[in-house]
């Protein structure tokens, strides 16, 4: 394997995951991405021009993906629309990213005999009670609960049938919530950090006791590449790193982290649907495939994004005051 094309490149965890390629590995990265509100070619700059190439267009551009999957020995897709929010502001995006974008590129590798790995979400598997000891499994029955959630079931579902109808190969990872540099100021911990640098107050949906298990997206990254590495065909691989936390734990967290009092946050009206518990076991991928997370932490992970989005102001201000309108629109 000697180059690899990596849809949603410019997005959050896509974006990780080409600097991290460049940084342990010596493969050549194309990236094709469309880049919607939430990519960003800043995220990519300064990456080596012998081998990295950028193109800007549709994962649903079925001449481009067969064009670039030609091009390539693996495809690893991470293209999505992806934020809950929106999702059940405007469904349309999320089915037609998600499942038409996905059958569009496992098609491609299909023809071209392309290894295909698949970035999916713990989402699919719905949510846990809050005391229930339960983790998610790769056994776990798929229960998703938002518009988000479902197309991205429906795209793990393709690529589980293309597997086996047409002997795609292909792997699936599911992970829990990333958090670390270049992630949209509209997701959690963005938007809080950003909040508290600007002196605002942190705002939590309901009481803030929905759980999340967090993970350094640098982590998420390491597993995607030993996945894509060692992984076996036709297997799905959770990724987690045993971060669980309140969503109040963290944004408490990070006030303290700032040196403001702990309780200076708002509660809000919570989100329609909203999920209570995600927890990952992702002992099969540790076990087989010998990874663990460099980032077992949370606090200290925690505590170098706060000070990356201190330091890095020029490339979040931008969404800032779009995003607060937006939210402020919805009541939030």
């Amino acid at each position: 394997m000697q180059r690899i094309l990596v849809t949603g490149g410019a997005g959050f965890i896509g974006c990780n995951f080409v600097h991290f390629i460049m940084e342990h590995t010596g493969l050549h990265v194309t990236v094709l991405d469309k880049l919607t509100y939430a990519g960003s070619l800043e995220s990519l700059a300064g990456l080596p021009a012998n081998r990295f190439e950028f193109h800007q267009g549709d994962i649903c551009d079925a001449a481009l993906v067969d064009a670039l999957t030609a091009s390539v020995d693996a495809v690893v897709h991470f293209a999505a629309e992806s934020h809950n929010d929106n999702s059940l502001d405007d469904p349309r995006p999320f089915l037609d990213t998600n499942v038409m974008g996905t059958f569009t590129l496992i098609e491609a590798a299909r023809k071209h005999e392309t290894r295909f790995h698949h970035i999916s979400t713990d989402e699919v598997y719905g949510d846990l009670a809050l005391d229930d000891p339960r983790k998610f499994t790769e056994d776990s029955v798929y229960r998703p609960t938002s518009p988000y959630s479902a197309t991205k079931a429906g795209s793990d579902m393709l690529v589980r049938a293309w597997v086996r109808s047409f002997g795609l190969k292909a792997t699936i990872s599911n992970c829990s919530n990333n958090y670390g540099p270049f992630q949209h100021v509209e997701k959690f911990i963005p938007r809080q950090v950003t909040n508290i640098l600007d002196g605002l107050r942190p705002r939590l949906y309901g009481q803030g006791l929905n759980v999340r298990d967090w993970i350094h997206v640098e982590d998420h990254s390491s597993a995607v590449l030993t996945i894509l590495q060692r992984g076996q065909i036709g297997e799905t691989y959770l990724i987690g790193a045993n971060g669980e936390r309140s969503n109040r734990e963290v944004v408490e967290r990070l006030l303290l982290l700032n040196g403001q009092q702990p309780d200076a946050y708002d509660l809000v009206n919570d989100r329609p649907g909203h999920d209570l518990r995600y927890a990952i076991d992702s002992s099969k991928l540790r076990r087989e495939l010998g990874w663990s997370p460099r980032f077992a932490d949370f606090d200290s992970g925690l505590a170098g994004t706060l000070e990356w989005y201190r330091a890095n102001e020029e490339w979040w201000r931008p969404q800032k005051a779009v995003t607060e309108s937006k939210y402020a629109g919805q009541g939030h």
